[in-house]
């Protein structure tokens, strides 16, 4: 297993009004942050939050290209970005047991906290297709050329893992520094992993390792 130690390129906030971060995603412009009563856009260059959509977020977060994803409880929305309007609902999978969001594959993969599991479920219907074992509590959940990684947090050690999807072996563990809990994951689809922080109003941005 390849292990390393996380190299912070960008803090971003605190945030006003934010107590802290949960889901966190990527359009490909703004990194979208959810904070419990709102989704906030991120810009990631300027480091400001450029606009807020008011929907419940309190866990995981995904962008299809189109439509933002967030779970709310017992529930994932699906947000249309520009209106802010919810156009459907589907049940999450954990019941409020859920944590990270990502989309791949054209579905949606939601992560299970202290259950340690990963679902790839229907964006549709929320049926489970798909079933991942973890061996730690999983938060923030993406997918990056081909390539499961997913968010830890125990106790007062985070890190973030790359997982063989079939297994659920680690092959790769970044560790965060002591005191910053990664919840939300995404990647920017390069050579950067945006992690939302539960315990604090940030968002940080780490080097994906080569």
């Amino acid at each position: 297993m390849k292990h390393s130690q996380a190299e912070i390129l960008r803090e971003y906030g605190p945030f006003p009004g934010v107590e802290r971060v949960h889901g966190v995603t990527y359009d490909g412009q703004h990194v979208w942050f959810a904070s419990g009563e709102r989704i906030n856009a991120l810009d990631p260059a300027a480091g400001k939050v450029v606009r807020s959509i008011d929907v419940p977020a309190d866990a995981g977060t995904a962008f299809d290209g189109k439509y933002i994803y967030q779970i709310a409880e017992d529930r994932i929305q699906k947000i249309e970005p520009e209106t802010g309007e919810v156009v459907a609902t589907i049940p999450a999978p954990g019941n409020g047991g859920d944590s990270g969001l990502a989309w791949a594959e054209d579905t949606l993969w939601v992560g299970q906290h202290r259950g340690r599991k990963i679902y790839q479920i229907d964006p549709e219907s929320g049926a489970i297709l798909r079933t991942i074992e973890s061996n730690r509590f999983v938060t923030g959940v993406t997918w990056v050329d081909g390539e499961l990684w997913h968010g830890t947090w125990e106790g007062d050690h985070s890190d973030v893992r790359r997982i063989d999807p079939k297994t659920g072996e680690v092959l790769q563990r970044i560790d965060m520094p002591e005191g910053s809990g990664v919840s939300g994951l995404e990647s920017d689809g390069k050579d950067r992993f945006f992690c939302g922080d539960g315990s604090e109003s940030k968002v940080r941005a780490i080097r994906k390792p080569k």
